[in-house]
Order: structure tokens, then sequence, then C-alpha cells
């Protein structure tokens, strides 16, 4: 991670914490699994400590924001997180739960269509 991605990561990862999801550096530290210095040091522009691909992922789940938003590759915090896991979810349906799930699809945009 060069200098400018770090700076960017630090202030992404405060910004989710404190005006995304409201949270003390203790309270997401604990909701993460990681020792609040390092929440602290990863929130540090100028600090030099990068957090690894499993403390990336924690944070993010912890924050229920993407890891491309915390390293901003996507200025989209939710990304498409909920759709990745309905289309994985559609595809350990059987055919005919499949079919069943259209349907009821149907019935929910017919009942709520979508506003242009």
């Amino acid at each position: 991670m060069e200098e400018s991605g770090r700076k960017l990561f630090a202030e992404r990862l405060r910004d989710a914490r404190e005006r995304l999801r409201g949270l003390k550096q203790t309270q997401l530290a604990e909701k993460a699994g990681l020792p609040v210095t390092s929440i602290s040091h990863f929130e540090n522009p100028e600090g030099t400590r990068k957090p690894s691909f499993d403390n990336l992922r924690r944070l993010a789940n912890a924050l229920d924001v993407t890891t491309d938003y915390l390293l901003g590759l996507s200025d989209d915090h939710v990304g498409m997180t909920v759709d990745n896991a309905l289309y994985r979810d559609v595809q350990n349906l059987t055919d005919q739960d499949k079919e069943f799930a259209q349907a009821m699809i149907q019935k929910m945009l017919e009942k709520n269509p979508p506003k242009e």
C-alpha cells in the first residue's frame, strides 16, 4: 500500500467507524476481534502500519462495508455484497426452488414496481 493509499485507507476507516457506524475505536476493535492499538495505528494517516488481508476483511465485516471502499477502490461503501450473496444463494437452489423464488420476486415487483 503506497503512502497515498495508506492515507486514504486511514481516512475511510475512521469515516466508516465514526460517521457510518457511530462506533468508538474500542467498539470497532471488539467487533473486529483486533486490539484497540491496531485500530489506532490503522487510522493514523501518518502511520506506517497497514492491515493484513485477514484484518482488512475483519474491519470491513465489522463495519459492514466493502474492502474496496476501505481501500479507496470504490466510493460505494455498500457495494454489491447483498447482490453477491443473493446470487450465490440462488445458485444452490433446485430448479423448482428457483422457479418459486422467481415467482415470489415477480409478485413483489408487481406490488412495488421499481421507480424510474
